[in-house]
């Protein structure tokens, strides 16, 4: 969600917003469902986290260039006629 996105959502809002969880899941489910909602937003901020973490080191990290491949030698075999 984006700041902007919350900054929509007053105080009414919200309030009917938790009403409508309570009447669709129950007094005995919110709290099982509010866990689950925490477990996964706890889970995507360690993998955002982690990407973020990774794409830095691989920023620092200087280029790797390849080293260059031996050339294979050229046949030596003439094709066409002999000197005579």
């Amino acid at each position: 969600m984006t700041l902007s996105m919350l900054a929509i959502l007053g105080t009414p809002e919200i309030i009917i917003i938790a009403i409508v969880v309570l009447v669709l899941f129950g007094a005995r489910k919110v709290p099982e469902l509010m866990k689950g909602v925490g477990t996964g937003i706890r889970e995507f901020k360690k993998a955002s986290r982690e990407v973020h973490e990774e794409i830095s080191r691989a920023a620092e990290e200087p280029p790797q260039v390849p080293a260059p491949q031996p050339r294979k030698p050229a046949d030596t075999v003439s094709q066409g006629g002999g000197h005579a």
